[in-house]
């Protein structure tokens, strides 16, 4: 049997327990708990009488070699679990990773080491360099509850973070997983604030800037409250849930990869915390910069390029918020030796014209193969960002790198270059001409004529949400609309695709009450700075 590691130590069964036989039979409960280790036990188990559980409370589930932490669910039902039998859901009973029938111990588990320091912090206290590292590890061997971490995520984001405390904070994350080291000295990357739907020029500027031969493993996350995140959308073409050592491989190779990053185990913590971040709607400075570029020093970048989109319904709305963001992470990239390029960038509106995953491939592959349709914003911005990562090269001159990106894509290198990741992830089908798009659509109008003035990122977001997308992977909206283009009345705004009637009912509802869009006259669309 391995060491149980300080942090897991086990509280000794009660003499009861060894007397009525502390073994369990283990039941896979087909409940999908996000990022939760969930444990079930029926009240009137033995095990559960004499350790005196209570509901909420964590429990550690043992095997021979293995071992998790889990919280209690109390049940009455004997068609869900047995007396004799511990349920674990999903997440839970694949990190235990046993089979069902398998024989399993529970016992009591030890508060987490870091209580204390949560406490002072939930008091106001501006916590240390150690503090946060236990926190952080507790978070990540998910000693905490999810009330336990949402007192966290609260508490931070009350009082907010000092620079200082943000920096530990990002130091702590990145030390509660995998470290990766590419042996290279020039490693590079690409990274939004989010908030903009159809952004997706991370699948453009990677096939770019490795068919200029510069590293890029691009690992993403999955849409969590967006119609699609990179990796939703790259898995409309290849397979994006790889094994590590398959994706170190195909990097090596390639140059590049676009994969989920759940199987990297890079700044685990992060995604903990995230399941609660978001749910809550809270996104605060401090942990907004500690969660992106503890996931790119974990991923082993030395360079990154860091879009921040402003606009009125963007994250930042205004110059001044932009700018203490950007200083906000230029300071904790200086102090963990990551090279930082900030790009203030516009973000009144989405970028390209889909929003969902189909759609937003759909115009990935349209700029790649350089077909007329493909939407300019989205390619324009794609180069500049592109531009940026090459001048990272000590061999490129300031001001080259755009117009070495366009030559790439022009030349239909970068889409050679993307066909090489995709076939290498495992390439699927996908038809331009016969779109697998949601049966059911719908189209909205406009109501008035004039110029398209304003169009609303989060309900845009929402209505494709609401259609279906990311889940569905046919659902989403295709703008055919943009800011600054004139319209009359009846004219086509966009339309929503759906593959249910239900979800349909709600897209139809949400746009009923707000189209996401304003029409005035001419002059009035807003302005904003960026720095392309």
């Amino acid at each position: 049997m391995n060491a149980i590691p300080k942090t897991l130590s086990k509280v000794a069964p009660s003499p009861l327990v060894h007397e009525l036989g502390a073994e369990l039979v283990l039941r896979r409960i087909a409940i999908d708990t996000y990022r939760e280790n969930v444990a079930y036990l029926h009240r009137d188990c033995a095990i559960y009488r004499a350790e005196g559980f209570q509901a909420l409370s964590k429990i550690e589930v043992q095997s021979a070699d293995k071992r998790i932490l889990a919280s209690l669910n109390v049940v009455d039902d004997l068609a869900l679990v047995g007396c004799h039998e511990l349920g674990l859901s999903e997440d839970a009973f694949l990190q235990l990773g046993l089979e069902d029938g398998a024989t399993v111990t529970v016992a009591q588990a030890e508060p987490p080491p870091s209580i204390g320091a949560l406490h002072r912090k939930i008091s106001g206290e501006r916590l240390n360099a150690e503090d946060y590292k236990a926190i952080i590890k507790d978070i990540a061997t998910l000693r905490y509850s999810k009330i336990e971490l949402t007192a966290f995520v609260v508490a931070t984001q009350r009082d907010e973070l000092d620079r200082e405390e943000v920096y530990f904070l990002t130091q702590a994350m990145v030390a509660s997983g995998r470290q990766l080291d590419w042996q290279e000295p020039l490693v590079v990357d690409k990274h939004c604030i989010g908030g903009i739907p159809g952004n997706r020029t991370s699948m453009l500027v990677v096939p770019i800037v490795a068919a200029h031969g510069l590293l890029c493993p691009k690992t993403s996350s999955r849409a969590i409250t967006s119609p699609a995140g990179t990796a939703d959308t790259m898995e409309v073409l290849a397979n994006v849930e790889l094994p590590f050592e398959l994706l170190a491989g195909i990097v090596r190779e390639h140059r590049g990869c676009l994969a989920w990053g759940g199987t990297a185990n890079l700044s685990p913590a992060d995604d903990v915390l995230i399941s609660v971040e978001r749910p809550l709607g809270i996104d605060s400075a401090g942990q907004m910069v500690a969660s992106i570029l503890s996931k790119k020093i974990a991923a082993g970048s030395t360079h990154l390029v860091l879009d921040i989109p402003i606009g009125p319904t963007a994250k930042v709305r205004s110059t001044p918020d932009a700018q203490r963001l950007r200083r906000l992470f230029e300071y904790v990239a200086a102090r963990m030796h990551l090279s930082l390029d900030v790009v203030i960038t516009d973000g009144r509106q989405p970028v390209g014209n889909g929003i969902g995953a189909i759609l937003e491939a759909r115009d990935v592959m349209r700029v790649l193969e350089n077909d007329p349709r493909a939407p300019n914003d989205l390619r324009q911005k794609s180069l500049r960002l592109a531009g940026r990562l090459i001048e990272c090269s000590p061999d490129v001159r300031g001001g080259d790198g755009f117009s070495i990106a366009r030559d790439i894509l022009d030349s239909g290198r970068a889409l050679a270059k993307m066909s090489q990741i995709i076939a290498a992830q495992g390439a699927k089908p996908f038809y331009h001409n016969a779109l697998q798009l949601g049966q059911l659509s719908f189209d909205v109008k406009a109501m008035a004529c004039g110029v398209i003035n304003g169009i609303d990122n989060l309900q845009m977001a929402k209505i494709a949400s609401l259609a279906g997308s990311p889940k569905v992977i046919g659902a989403g909206v295709d703008l055919f609309k943009k800011l600054g283009q004139t319209v009359v009345n009846g004219d086509v705004l966009y339309r929503v695709y759906a593959a249910h009637s239900s979800d349909l009912s709600f897209a139809l509802q949400a746009s009923e009450k707000s189209s996401g869009y304003s029409v005035g006259l001419p002059g009035s669309v807003p302005h904003v700075f960026v720095e392309f």
